[in-house]
């Protein structure tokens, strides 16, 4: 089951969104995760920890998936 998160704004980096998702505690840490575990965006595999991300979005990591929402303004 995907989870949601929920996002300010229409985009979000790939490494902030794993810090906001309580994947990573902190920023450097996106860099490490990225090289050593398998990421997807939609399907496809990402190394980029700058990947712009919007709502719809789909992040595969570890063993879990996250759905981006944006906060309607």
């Amino acid at each position: 089951m995907a989870r949601e998160i929920l996002i300010e704004g229409r985009t979000i980096r790939l490494g902030q969104l794993l810090k906001l998702a309580g994947i990573i505690d902190s920023g450097s840490e996106a860099k490490s995760l990225l090289t050593g575990e398998p990421v997807s965006v939609n399907g496809e595999p990402e190394s980029r920890r700058g990947r712009q991300l919007t709502a719809g979005d789909r992040v595969r990591v570890v063993d879990q998936e996250l759905v981006i929402v944006s906060k309607p303004r």
